[in-house]
Order: structure tokens, then C-alpha cells, then sequence
């Protein structure tokens, strides 16, 4: 039985979120760092620390978007299709 595209709609959209998010929050966290090193550059460490801390989590948290919600549907999505 071959799954219609409006079957399959919900899943791309999901797919679609989880990809834009870890984009975004890949991007966000290398814009950070720079920002964190531009910081330290100028004399202020603490700030720079702080910065840091915040960029390394948002490329932490953009790691496991796609390791742990992307990939896993993504691979679900493949099998779906090779069923149909």
C-alpha cells in the first residue's frame, strides 16, 4: 500500500523542525563564541567566560537535537518510504 503525500506531511513538517532548530541553534551558538572571544580579545574575561558557557550550550543543545530527534525520525522516515 503505497502511503499518499498528505500521510507523509505531518512527518516532513516535524522533519523540517527539528532541522531548521538544530540550525539555528548551531548558528547562534558559533555566533556566541565568536562574540565570547571578540569579549575576551577586549578585556573583559568574565564576560567572555560567561559568553562562553552560553554558546558552548547552544551548539551542545543543537548536538542533540540532531542526534537525538533528527536522525532517529529521519531514519524512521526512510523506512516508511521503503515500505510503502
Amino acid at each position: 500500500m503505497k502511503t499518499s503525500l498528505l500521510e507523509l506531511l505531518p512527518e516532513l513538517v516535524e522533519l523540517l523542525l527539528f532541522s531548521v532548530g538544530g540550525v539555528v541553534l548551531s548558528v547562534v551558538g558559533a555566533y556566541i563564541e565568536r562574540f565570547a572571544f571578540a569579549t575576551v580579545a577586549s578585556g573583559q574575561p568574565e564576560l567572555g567566560a560567561w559568553a562562553a558557557v552560553m554558546g558552548a550550550m547552544a551548539l551542545y543543545f543543537a548536538y542533540l537535537l540532531f542526534t537525538d530527534k533528527f536522525y532517529p525520525k529521519f531514519t524512521a522516515f526512510r523506512r516508511s518510504l521503503g515500505d510503502a
